[in-house]
């Protein structure tokens, strides 16, 4: 029987050619298919999108420059008065072209000091000298021996050293022989090559005349690497006025700090970019500063402007301006008029600050110090000390510390203590200023007991006092204390708007006597600032605000007028007091007491008509007198916060006068400093807010 053949050619052949053709058929229809894509994205690209990739192509084949600095934002106070504002400033500037001779820059010298009026009184010696070097060198190369060439070749001597000896050898009689026109051209080539080579150096900035301005413009293309500049300036209309806070701003030759010279750069800035250096202008930089113009370079050389340049975003502030004007006359009046006074050789400074309890804003602030100048007393501004100069505050703590006996169990509001010398073992008494018997809570507060204050801290420490007996804490009351204190502010950061602050000194030692001494406000040292943050909490009930002295933030506008809120400030609350509100009025109470009982320390600072409460507070400091390192004088400091009215605070008062008297003084006389300065701006305070 005859087999039969399973792989026949024929067979094979056909499967073959089906698959071929199904294949071919495949690739056909797949080529045709990748074929529309790319004709459409053709289409797409070269018809649909002709414009926009012209736009591209255009951008992306021009160079683009910035101008130079646009001005800054202006800064105005709470009732829209202009504080801060800018001027602008014509610029004669030059920039070393490269490779330029020092002979042609000799020449531009010449060629342009007749067209400029310069101060060229300042013009040095040495400047002469050097300029002579330059233009004469083949007589000042006769200058130097045969002997003294041969030492450069040996490397014995440098080529500096040669100049040097150029420059002291040439004499008198040569340098009388040059001229005037050749005086003032050694000036101007002085003021050319100042600094690094690379920079851009002001030539003139001050006064310059329209003619010297115009000379410049009109010939910067013959006149190689002179050339003129609009620039602006910061003007203050209201004077020194919070001057120190408002801040300081770079110049263009500054630019921006070297030590923020990575962060400035990574935020789009230019070297030479002027930046707020301190304070108000270095907190609000990213409002204040302007946009520059945008300019295309086009193939000429020439600049086409592509977006007008900007000023900076206009802020408005909490600070009322004429309150502020009328409170740094006080305190300046009122230093001045201390230091007259017996017992007040290591006084010089006092401090204010004056805020809306409710929500942080920040009026008025000023401190000032007196300093000694040709055997006179000079007022010199010292605002900055509000943020930075702390120091013991005496009784003014005491209302936090009398919460903590409160919110602890130790005592209870309208509790009866003795008031004694009280004397723990190893010790020496302690004692309030007079013995003032029993008395409670109020009382304590109105007369500004220690001993009411030094029984309590016993208690919350689970001790109780027994004359000459040890003192042993069975907690940690230090820890106790320090919740409540920083919970007001004393003794942490305030978080005030401004780049800088300080918080005070903190006693590093937990003995039984120093919690005695911290509880009367006599250990730890606050900041005046602290303190206006302290009264203010207690003030509203124990939301503790955040200082702050950004009201409001407004768009650029091209008037006078302010433009649009692009954002108004939040106040900041950092946390709330944790007490019994029973507990906080109760303190409250006390300060009323403080200021309106016949027998309150507080009478007579803030005249009774305005209702108000306080806390006063008397401290011993120490301070080097001679300033040779080491503490040798004792010293009276005093302090006083407050608000008004009770009922519904509207403001705040703190004021510090450190070292305000002499404690071994040839009498007992305290300067009232501090009290003066308190009735005088509570007065003023409510004449304008009535």
């Amino acid at each position: 029987m005859r087999k039969k053949k399973l792989n026949s050619p024929k067979k094979n052949q056909k499967i073959s050619n089906a698959t071929y053709r199904k294949r071919f058929l495949f690739l056909l229809v797949f080529f045709a298919f990748l074929f529309g894509i790319i004709a459409f994205r053709l289409y797409y690209v070269m018809i649909q999108k002709e414009k926009y990739y012209e736009k591209e192509l255009s951008v992306l084949s021009t160079d683009t420059i910035l101008g130079n600095s646009a001005p800054r934002g202006r800064i105005l106070d709470r009732k829209g008065r202009i504080i801060v504002d800018n001027k602008a400033l014509k610029i004669i500037y030059y920039q070393k072209e490269k490779g330029i001779t020092e002979k042609e820059e000799i020449a531009l010298a010449e060629e342009v000091a007749p067209h400029l009026s310069l101060a060229y009184e300042k013009l040095q010696d040495r400047n002469l000298r050097e300029y002579y070097v330059a233009k004469f060198k083949k007589k000042a190369e006769k200058l130097i021996r045969e002997e003294e060439w041969e030492k450069v070749e040996a490397r014995k001597l440098t080529n500096k050293e040669i100049e040097e000896l150029k420059i002291k050898r040439i004499s008198e009689e040569e340098l009388n022989k040059l001229t005037e026109e050749e005086r003032k051209a050694a000036y101007l080539y002085y003021l050319m090559n100042q600094g690094y080579s690379y920079e851009e150096k002001q030539i003139k900035s001050q006064n310059v005349q329209e003619s010297e301005y115009a000379y410049i413009a009109e010939n910067n293309q013959t006149l190689k690497g002179f050339n003129t500049k609009l620039d602006w300036e910061r003007i203050y209309p209201y004077g020194d006025t919070f001057k120190t806070i408002l801040g300081t701003v770079s110049t263009s030759s500054q630019g921006i700090p070297y030590e923020e010279k990575e962060k400035y750069l990574k935020e789009g800035y230019s070297l030479n970019d002027r930046v707020g250096l301190s304070y108000l202008e270095k907190q609000y930089e990213p409002y204040l500063k302007g946009k520059k113009e945008v300019y295309s370079v086009r193939n000429s050389h020439e600049l086409a402007l592509l977006k007008e340049g900007e000023r900076g975003k206009d802020i408005v502030l909490t600070i009322d301006i004429e309150l502020q004007q009328k409170l740094e006359q006080i305190v300046s009046e009122e230093v001045l008029a201390a230091k007259q006074e017996a017992n007040t050789e290591h006084y010089n400074r006092s401090f204010i600050v004056l805020q809306d309890p409710n929500n942080g804003e920040i009026l008025a602030m000023t401190g000032k110090q007196a300093v000694l100048e040709n055997g006179n007393y000079v007022i010199h501004d010292y605002t900055a000390g509000i943020l930075t100069s702390p120091m013991t505050v005496g009784s003014v703590v005491k209302g936090a510390s009398m919460l903590v006996g409160f919110q602890t169990g130790a005592i209870h509001p309208g509790e009866y203590q003795v008031d004694e010398c009280v004397k723990i073992a190893g010790t020496k008494e302690k004692c309030s200023w007079k013995t003032l018997g029993r008395i409670n809570d109020i009382d304590a507060l109105a007369l500004s007991s220690n001993v009411y204050q030094f029984k309590t801290a016993m208690k919350v420490a689970g001790s109780y006092y027994s004359y000459n007996a040890p003192f042993v804490f069975q907690n940690d009351p230090f820890e106790i204390y320090h919740k409540m204190f920083y919970s007001f502010g004393l003794g942490v950061q305030t978080g005030i708007d401004l780049p800088v602050e300080s918080v005070g000194t903190k006693g590093t030692r937990e003995l039984p006597g120093l919690l005695l001494d911290y509880v009367m406000g006599q250990y730890d040292t606050y900041t005046p600032l602290q303190l206006s943050q302290y009264i203010s909490t207690l003030a509203n009930g124990g939301t503790r605000y955040a200082p702050h002295l950004l009201k409001e933030v407004h768009a650029s506008s091209l008037t006078e007028e302010l433009g649009k809120v692009v954002e108004t400030y939040q106040p900041k609350v950092l946390n709330q007091v944790e007490v019994d509100p029973i507990y906080l009025q109760r303190v409250k109470e006390g300060f009323h007491a403080v200021m309106h009982y016949s027998y309150g320390l507080g009478r007579g600072y803030i005249d009774e008509k305005y209702d108000a409460s306080g806390k006063t507070g008397t401290s011993q400091s120490f301070k080097d007198s001679d300033e040779d390192g080491a503490i040798d004088t004792a010293t009276v400091s005093t302090a006083f916060i407050g608000y008004a009215p009770s009922s519904a605070p509207k403001i705040s008062f703190a004021i510090t006068s450190p070292d305000s008297s002499r404690e071994d003084g040839a009498s007992n006389y305290s300067s009232l400093v501090t009290k003066r300065i308190a009735k005088r701006a509570s007065d003023t305070y409510f004449q304008l807010y009535p």
